[in-house]
Formats: C-alpha cells, sequence, structure tokens
C-alpha cells in the first residue's frame, strides 16, 4: 500500500517537473541553436565580405595616352584607388557591358576626388585619342579621373598578358577581332592590386565586370578601399 503511494508520488513529481521544465530546456537549446547558426553566418559571411582585402602584389607600371592627348601613367593614379579594365571601342559583344557597368561604378563614387579609372584600349591602331574621346562622350563619362588609355599595341598586350595576367590577343575568328576577358582589375591608393576572398579563402583576383555580383562586390571594395 505504501508502496503503490511512494509510486504515485514519485509519478507526481516527475509529471510537474516535466511539466515545468522541459519547455525551458527546449526553449533554451533552440536558443543556443539561433545563436551557434548567428555565429556560423558571421564566419561564413566574413569569408567573403573583407573589411581586410588581400593585397595580390604591385599592379604593372604604365604610361599611355588618354582620349585628351595627355600622357597618363600609373603615377597619375598614386593616393587614389582606381579600377583598370582592358577594352576595345568597335568591341560587339562584351564591352557594351563593361561599359555600363563601369559607368555605374563611376556614377556611384562621383565627385570623389580619390577614385579612378584605366580604360586601356587593345586595339590602339583603330582608338586613337579622338576615338575614345568620342567613345567617352558617347558613354556620358563624367569624371576627369576616368582615362580612356592608347600607345604601343605590343606594349599594351604585355602590360595585360605579363603584367596583370589578364588575357588579351587578336584573333580574326573572335567576334570584332580580338579576344579579352570582362575582368575588372582593383587598384589601392598604394598602387597595389586588392581584391577579396571566395567562400573558400581564396582570393578571387579580379572582379567580373559582366555580373551584377562583381560590380556589386567590387563597389563595396572600393568603398572599404576609399576609407583606408
Amino acid at each position: 500500500m505504501f508502496k503503490n503511494k511512494s509510486y504515485i508520488w514519485i509519478s507526481l513529481v516527475i509529471l510537474v517537473f516535466g511539466i515545468i521544465f522541459i519547455p525551458r530546456i527546449i526553449d533554451s537549446v533552440s536558443s543556443d541553436d539561433i545563436v551557434k547558426g548567428s555565429r556560423l553566418d558571421k564566419v561564413k559571411n566574413n569569408g567573403t565580405s573583407n573589411e581586410s582585402l588581400q593585397k595580390m602584389g604591385v599592379a604593372p607600371s604604365f604610361k599611355l595616352t588618354d582620349q585628351n592627348g595627355k600622357t597618363i601613367s600609373n603615377e597619375d593614379f598614386k593616393g587614389k584607388v582606381y579600377v583598370l579594365e582592358f577594352f576595345f571601342s568597335k568591341c560587339p559583344s562584351i564591352c557594351p557591358i563593361m561599359n555600363k557597368n563601369m559607368v555605374d561604378i563611376q556614377n556611384q563614387f562621383f565627385g570623389n576626388p580619390n577614385f579612378g579609372i584605366a580604360s586601356i584600349s587593345i586595339d590602339p591602331e583603330y582608338d586613337t585619342s579622338q576615338v575614345l574621346k568620342d567613345h567617352a562622350d558617347l558613354l556620358g563619362v563624367k569624371s576627369t579621373n576616368w582615362h580612356f588609355l592608347t600607345g604601343d599595341k605590343d606594349y599594351i598586350y604585355d602590360i595585360a598578358n605579363k603584367g596583370f595576367n589578364i588575357y588579351v590577343a587578336e584573333n580574326k575568328k573572335a567576334n570584332g577581332g580580338f579576344e579579352h576577358s570582362g575582368w575588372f582589375a582593383l587598384i589601392d591608393k598604394n598602387g597595389n592590386i586588392r581584391c577579396r576572398k571566395d567562400g573558400y579563402g581564396n582570393p578571387i583576383l579580379f572582379y567580373d565586370g559582366l555580373e551584377k555580383e562583381g560590380v556589386k562586390a567590387i563597389q563595396q571594395d572600393i568603398a572599404i578601399l576609399l576609407r583606408e
């Protein structure tokens, strides 16, 4: 009889404990999972967002002529954050997309004297200073720090292929007669090539000037470098 009453009391205590404390334990575990998830998200995002951009070495030096007939070198960009690309004015394929995206970048940082753009033609025999000036006007270029550059073709190809490691080539079978990529290079105020890391922690080297994600990424990273 007493044993049965003891079992009943023990059962009641366990039941009350379960009703009061188990929901609290569940809530606590759930909250901890949320905190852990938040921490993991932060770790993951830090791998791709980058308040600390990678330094990939000093950008190659160059000396070319811009759309105004002025000699422009990498020294003219010292103290500025700038984006560099290789293009040509008659390009019928990717260049119009690159140009549009570069105009968007210009507009975001327009008026900032510490930002510039270097657009180097890979068809310098056609892209004279006057042709490049007309092209800049057509695009609606407003920044005096956006230089469209021309010069000796072999010299330019060495800057691209050997200096920046951004492939360019003349190919009559290619659309427009030239092969090139849509990469944008980002250079900091001290002349270093900078970039963010991918999700695996590897430097991306260059930014995709053809995709919205790449343009958004370089805009974010320009802002970071301007604050340095």
